[in-house]
């Protein structure tokens, strides 16, 4: 088994996100001994920003007309998207940034939607060809969006579920920990809930 680690948030030691991401991928390394874990870390170690040039390296033309830090790009594609494929299970620390996601991830996220890898054009409409492996989103959310009438500002967790969904990989999951800025108990509260939330899904990996 293999495990992709992806973490976003830019409060590091301070992170809810990342403090839930590292619990939840210890108990799938005890449940599994001999996973092997990949860890991508998109705030100290950032992928730069798709542009022209880099987005061309999703189609084979044209490459050798580019320098030697644009074809290092094009590489850098072409491994994040193997780290997915050969993945079976992917978590994703992903605090909800002004009702998104992190920018970090939203750059790892244009990497990897690409073209005759992760999903092909038809004739009926794209076809997503990333399916066969598991995604376990860990939300944090500043204030309560989940069945309030913030609901309909949650472009967060509901982008990562159509993006996902996109590339045919449609069993996502969310550990959710919401009100992390409403003071000290709150938050918690939030992350003694979402803790508790690890054994259920680590069950069923």
């Amino acid at each position: 088994m293999r495990i992709l680690h992806i973490d976003s948030s830019f409060m590091n030691d301070t992170s809810g996100s990342r403090d839930l991401s590292a619990a939840l991928v210890t108990a799938l390394r005890d449940r599994h001994p001999g996973a092997d874990v990949v860890r991508r870390d998109l705030v100290r170690h950032a992928i730069p920003h798709l542009d022209a040039p880099i987005a061309a390296g999703f189609r084979e033309i044209g490459l050798a007309t580019f320098d030697t830090a644009t074809l290092a790009e094009h590489k850098r594609s072409a491994d994040l998207v193997q780290e997915l494929l050969t993945s079976d299970i992917i978590v994703i620390g992903a605090p909800m940034y002004n009702f998104s996601i992190p920018t970090q991830l939203k750059a790892w996220i244009d990497r990897v939607v690409q073209p005759a890898r992760t999903f092909k054009y038809t004739a009926t409409g794209p076809i997503g060809l990333g399916g066969g492996r598991r995604v376990i989103v860990v939300s944090t959310r500043g204030g309560f969006y989940e069945n309030t009438p913030l609901a309909a500002l949650d472009f967060q967790e509901s982008y990562l579920k159509a993006v996902f969904g996109f590339m045919g990989i449609h069993d996502v999951e969310i550990l959710r920990a919401e009100g992390m800025s409403r003071g000290p108990e709150a938050r918690t509260r939030a992350m003694s809930a979402a803790r508790a939330g690890i054994a259920n899904i680590v069950a069923a990996a």
